[in-house]
Parts: structure tokens; sequence; C-alpha cells
């Protein structure tokens, strides 16, 4: 294994994982499945194997704020610090919903899920499927001179900003602001990242505002009249959970759209089931997320006391990195783990992926990612049914950041459009 450093364990930074994470922690998980590693300088404990990862996702000792650990700090506000956000503004970060812990996690996310309501998701659907429509019509127009369409740019990228503002009641005049806000997230620039969370502060205020005054059936109405015997959303809260909602449905999507549809085009024949029977869609979303999901790994979690996994001693204290990725493609709970399958069902054993973890911070988004994955996967095969890649696999461009498969853009040829 490349991956392995003599003096400092298993470097998740490593080439390897940066070029072929799902290979090198596949190999990882064979060779050490609980093992010792670095990340960043500091000691973690690597988990590959599907029923450890399962275990720590499940386990409530094992938290994801490093000051839920006693005697032990905010890990991650500090970084925030350190990278020069204003202290006003950490909270933003730092105090959203996969970052809290039970008791206050449980108060947040019964909050929260009542205002997410399957409902409110189901009712969004016609709304996804005209915003999926109107960006694939407008696709051809944004060729370039071989021919080619960015797919990242002109619609994985777009698509889920557009749903999510649709879903919080955000103006449609709004929505340009809301990209750019999108795109200063994705940067990680300290500059930009203070800008975007303190203009995202006021507009969520001032928009909460009018919500209280004249109440409506979006999103936030809901955020902003959610209640329990514990009280409400501070005003901290609540725009710390609109940002999440961002954060974690914005990129996250927008990658699975990109990674998803390499998959399809480069696996014909299973691209070929989907045509012939549409309604392996859901099941193929699913199938997606866990062969080639972005999210590699999980939220760094902390072992809030010593614990036994796997036959291996965790400290108190300890850092804990599970892997999604390895989990998703484990022998030991999936037959012929390796293989894309549109039919693969989920079967009575348990859920059939990790693509939006495990436990208590089980993705509160997944309905809605997976509706809108579902609608614009079936919206783009059935309006382009010649689409192919626009260059060789071979050359398709992925960022090359530790932990993570995305890719930079996506160039389609799109064929003849069929009418909409």
């Amino acid at each position: 294994m490349t991956t392995k450093h003599l003096s400092h364990g298993y470097l998740l930074t490593a080439h390897e994982l940066l070029h072929d994470p799902y290979g090198g922690f596949n190999r990882l998980r064979e060779e050490n499945p609980i093992a010792q590693g670095n990340l960043n300088g500091s000691t973690v404990w690597i988990i590959t194997r599907h029923d450890d990862v399962s275990a720590v996702l499940n386990d409530r000792r094992f938290v994801t704020n490093s000051g839920s650990v006693p005697g032990r700090t905010d890990e991650y506000a500090e970084v925030l610090e350190k990278m020069g956000i204003g202290p006003d503004l950490i909270p933003y970060l730092a105090g959203e919903l996969v970052r809290t812990d039970p008791p206050e996690h449980t108060r947040l996310r019964k909050l929260v899920t009542r205002a997410f309501s399957a409902r409110r998701v189901r009712e969004l659907r016609p709304r996804v499927e005209a915003l999926t429509g109107q960006l694939l019509t407008a696709l051809p127009d944004h060729a370039a001179e071989d021919g080619s369409v960015d797919f990242i740019a002109h619609f994985a990228h777009p698509l889920p900003i557009m749903v999510i503002c649709e879903l919080l009641g955000v103006p449609r005049t709004d929505v340009a602001r809301w990209q750019g806000w999108g795109s200063d997230y994705m940067s990680m620039e300290p500059r930009r990242l203070n800008t975007m969370l303190s203009e995202v502060a006021v507009y969520i205020g001032e928009l909460a505002d009018r919500r209280r005054a004249e109440p409506t059936d979006d999103l936030l109405t809901g955020l902003v009249q959610a209640r329990d015997g514990d009280g409400r959303l501070s005003d901290t809260e609540l725009v710390t959970m609109v940002l999440a909602l961002m954060i974690a449905g914005y990129p996250t999507t927008s990658q699975l759209l990109g990674n998803g549809l390499v998959a399809l085009l480069t696996h014909p024949d299973q691209l070929a089931l989907l045509r012939e029977d549409p309604g392996l869609m859901p099941g193929a979303v699913q199938e997606l997320l866990r062969w080639c999901g972005p999210a590699v790994v999980s939220k760094l979690r902390y072992a809030a006391e010593d614990i036994t996994l796997g036959g291996t001693l965790i400290r108190r204290g300890d850092c804990v990195q599970v892997v999604l990725g390895s989990a998703n493609h484990d022998p030991g709970r999936y037959t012929d783990p390796g293989r894309l399958d549109v039919t693969r069902g989920a079967d009575a054993s348990g859920p059939h992926h990790f693509g939006y973890s495990q436990g208590i911070h089980y993705c509160l988004g997944a309905m809605l990612a997976n509706q809108e994955a579902e609608v614009a996967l079936a919206g783009l095969l059935g309006r382009y049914p010649d689409l192919a890649l626009g260059v060789p696999e071979d050359r398709l461009e992925w960022k090359a950041q530790p932990l993570t498969r995305v890719l930079v853009r996506l160039p389609l040829s799109l064929g003849t459009a069929r009418a909409a």
C-alpha cells in the first residue's frame, strides 16, 4: 500500500487516495480494516469494514463534536478561527446539525424534522420537474466550440440550488445570489466565506421576519414556526439550519449527478436497462450512491469514552474516520460489490448503502436528494437519447482533493434532442 508511511501510519492525503479513493481504501480494508492513520499531522483511526462503520455510526458514544468529549474543546471551531473566519460567524458553520450531539442534536433535529416534512418534499416534485426541464432545454445554448456541454456547470450545479431556494421560499429573483453564495462556500476561501456568511445571515433574518408577518407554505415558514417543549429555533440556529441545507444539499446532489451520469455512460448495459424500464430509476439512484457516491468518508467522530471496536481498543478522545466508500464496497456485505447493478435492491438485512450516513446523523435531506437525482437523470436520458461523454473516460478531470470523488467538469455530447 502506497498509503502507508512507517512513522505516521496510513496517510489519508496520500497520492493513491487522492486519485483512486475507492481502490485505495478497498485495499486498506483487506489489509487492515481498523488502522491507525494520519490526517493533517494528527493520529486518526481509519474504519473501512461495513459492520464496523455501521457500529460507529450507530453508537452515540462516538460524537461528532470534539467538545462533547470531557476535557476537550470544539476543534472544528478552532480550525475556523485559525482560517480567519470571524468569531461572530463561526457558529453558523460549527453549529450545524451534523456537528452537534445529544441532547442538543435531539432538540434541533426534532424541530427541523417537523418543518422538513415528507409532504413538503413530495409536493415540490412538480417544480423539480419543471426546473429540470428548463435546464435541459437550455443545455445546447452552452455548447463549446467542439460542440460539448459542461454538465457540471450548466446543470448539476444550478439545479440543487434552484430546488433548495424553491423549498425555502426564496424569491426566484434571488436565486442567482444563492448560486453565488454556494460558489463562495465551495471555494473555502476565508475572505469569501466571511462575506457570504454575513450576507446570508442578514438575508435569512429579513426573509424570516417577512414569514413571521405573512406565513406561507414553505420550509422557512415551517422553521420559523417550529417549536416544542424546549422552545423554538434561535435566530442563529435558524441561519445555521438554512446554511446547512445549502451546504449539505447543494454540493452532494450536484456531485452525485456528475458521478452517477459518468457511471451510467461508461456502463452501457446498465444504461440500456434504465432506458428500457424507467421504473428502475429509484433503485438505480440508490445503487449509484453505493457505487460512486461523492462522499467517500463521513464527518470525523471522537470516542467519548474507551470503546472496543472489532477487537481494537479505541481510547477516549481518539479521532475516528469512517470510510463510507469502502463500507459500500465491502464483499462481506455485498455480492460482487465492484459491479454496478441498477437492479440491485435493498434487502431486509439493513440499509442498502451509507451514501446518506446512518444513525442519528442520517441525512435529513435524503428524500429530497433522491427525488432530485431521479427526476434529473430520468429527464436527461429521456430528452437526449444519444447522450455520450464528450471526452474519453481517461481524460475526465477529477478534483485532487482528499477523501472525496468529485468531477471538475463533465463534457457531454448531447446528440439530437427529443421534444420536451
